[in-house]
Protein backbone atom coordinates (compact mmCIF):
# COMPACT_ATOMS: atom_id res chain seq x y z
CA UNK A 1 0.00 0.00 0.00
CA UNK A 2 1.65 3.24 -0.70
CA UNK A 3 1.39 6.20 1.39
CA UNK A 4 -0.60 9.27 0.18
CA UNK A 5 0.93 12.65 -0.18
CA UNK A 6 0.55 15.55 2.13
CA UNK A 7 -0.71 18.65 1.39
CA UNK A 8 0.21 21.02 3.88
CA UNK A 9 -2.19 23.93 4.38
CA UNK A 10 -1.26 27.28 5.74
CA UNK A 11 -2.08 27.23 9.15
CA UNK A 12 0.40 24.23 9.52
CA UNK A 13 3.21 26.62 8.69
CA UNK A 14 1.72 29.56 10.24
CA UNK A 15 1.23 27.99 13.91
CA UNK A 16 4.95 26.26 13.64
CA UNK A 17 6.15 29.93 12.89
CA UNK A 18 4.38 31.40 15.69
CA UNK A 19 5.82 28.52 17.97
CA UNK A 20 9.21 29.85 17.63
CA UNK A 21 9.77 26.46 14.89
CA UNK A 22 10.80 25.75 11.80
CA UNK A 23 8.32 24.57 9.59
CA UNK A 24 10.37 23.85 6.47
CA UNK A 25 12.84 21.38 8.82
CA UNK A 26 9.96 19.85 10.36
CA UNK A 27 8.60 19.23 7.02
CA UNK A 28 12.64 18.40 5.48
CA UNK A 29 12.11 15.32 7.61
CA UNK A 30 8.71 14.31 6.36
CA UNK A 31 9.17 14.27 2.66
CA UNK A 32 12.31 11.86 2.75
CA UNK A 33 8.98 9.53 2.84
CA UNK A 34 5.91 11.23 2.00
CA UNK A 35 5.35 13.36 -1.13
CA UNK A 36 4.61 16.84 -0.16
CA UNK A 37 1.77 18.91 -2.21
CA UNK A 38 1.05 22.64 -2.00
CA UNK A 39 -1.75 24.80 -4.44
CA UNK A 40 -1.38 28.83 -4.90
CA UNK A 41 -3.42 29.38 -2.15
CA UNK A 42 -1.40 28.14 0.44
CA UNK A 43 1.47 29.83 -1.51
CA UNK A 44 0.23 33.19 -0.84
CA UNK A 45 -1.29 32.70 2.48
CA UNK A 46 2.07 31.54 3.87
CA UNK A 47 3.78 34.02 1.39
CA UNK A 48 1.69 36.93 2.19
CA UNK A 49 2.31 36.14 6.57
CA UNK A 50 6.36 36.53 5.98
CA UNK A 51 7.79 39.83 7.34
CA UNK A 52 11.46 39.35 5.71
CA UNK A 53 12.92 38.40 2.56
CA UNK A 54 15.12 36.09 3.64
CA UNK A 55 12.22 33.76 5.26
CA UNK A 56 10.00 34.15 2.14
CA UNK A 57 13.04 33.47 0.01
CA UNK A 58 13.50 30.44 1.95
CA UNK A 59 10.02 29.53 1.32
CA UNK A 60 10.29 29.73 -2.08
CA UNK A 61 12.76 27.55 -2.44
CA UNK A 62 10.89 24.93 -0.56
CA UNK A 63 7.20 25.27 -2.84
CA UNK A 64 9.12 25.17 -5.68
CA UNK A 65 10.11 21.91 -5.53
CA UNK A 66 6.73 20.81 -3.83
CA UNK A 67 4.40 19.20 -5.82
CA UNK A 68 2.02 22.03 -7.52
CA UNK A 69 -1.52 21.49 -7.98
CA UNK A 70 -2.38 23.34 -10.56
CA UNK A 71 -6.15 25.68 -10.32
CA UNK A 72 -7.39 25.21 -13.57
CA UNK A 73 -11.03 25.45 -14.79
CA UNK A 74 -12.03 22.06 -14.32
CA UNK A 75 -10.46 22.44 -10.51
CA UNK A 76 -12.74 25.64 -10.27
CA UNK A 77 -15.34 24.06 -11.50
CA UNK A 78 -14.85 21.10 -8.78
CA UNK A 79 -14.42 24.12 -6.29
CA UNK A 80 -18.15 25.49 -7.31
CA UNK A 81 -19.71 22.38 -7.25
CA UNK A 82 -18.11 21.73 -3.76
CA UNK A 83 -19.24 24.73 -2.58
CA UNK A 84 -22.75 24.38 -4.01
CA UNK A 85 -23.30 21.27 -2.24
CA UNK A 86 -21.98 22.33 0.82
CA UNK A 87 -23.76 25.65 0.89
CA UNK A 88 -27.06 23.72 0.71
CA UNK A 89 -26.53 21.45 3.18
CA UNK A 90 -25.76 24.16 5.75
CA UNK A 91 -22.14 24.05 5.77
CA UNK A 92 -20.66 27.51 4.18
CA UNK A 93 -17.14 26.91 4.25
CA UNK A 94 -14.23 29.91 3.14
CA UNK A 95 -13.40 29.64 -0.47
CA UNK A 96 -9.86 29.14 0.37
CA UNK A 97 -10.87 25.79 2.10
CA UNK A 98 -12.78 24.48 -0.73
CA UNK A 99 -9.71 24.96 -3.20
CA UNK A 100 -7.44 23.90 -0.61
CA UNK A 101 -9.46 20.57 -0.61
CA UNK A 102 -10.19 20.59 -3.83
CA UNK A 103 -6.78 20.71 -4.39
CA UNK A 104 -6.22 17.75 -2.36
CA UNK A 105 -8.59 15.67 -3.52
CA UNK A 106 -7.08 16.13 -7.00
CA UNK A 107 -3.74 15.06 -6.07
CA UNK A 108 -5.41 12.19 -3.26
CA UNK A 109 -3.32 13.63 -0.44
CA UNK A 110 -4.78 13.80 2.94
CA UNK A 111 -4.30 17.59 4.38
CA UNK A 112 -2.38 18.59 7.11
CA UNK A 113 -4.06 21.27 9.04
CA UNK A 114 -4.82 23.20 12.13
CA UNK A 115 -8.53 24.29 10.90
CA UNK A 116 -11.04 22.79 11.52
CA UNK A 117 -12.91 23.73 8.86
CA UNK A 118 -11.41 21.14 6.65
CA UNK A 119 -13.13 18.71 8.87
CA UNK A 120 -16.77 18.96 7.88
CA UNK A 121 -15.76 18.22 4.30
CA UNK A 122 -17.46 14.94 3.46
CA UNK A 123 -14.31 12.61 1.81
CA UNK A 124 -11.47 14.81 2.91
CA UNK A 125 -8.99 13.08 4.65
CA UNK A 126 -7.15 15.16 7.63
CA UNK A 127 -4.25 15.29 9.65
CA UNK A 128 -3.59 17.96 12.74
CA UNK A 129 0.29 16.31 13.47
CA UNK A 130 2.77 14.21 11.32
CA UNK A 131 2.93 10.95 12.39
CA UNK A 132 6.50 9.38 13.16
Amino acid sequence: MSVSPILVDSSFYIALMRQGRDPLAVLALTSATRDLVTCGVVRCEVGRALRFPKPREAFERFFNVMIQVPTDNSLWAEVESLAWKLDRQGTVLPLPDLIIACCAFRAGAVVLTFDTHFNRIPGLRVLDRLEP
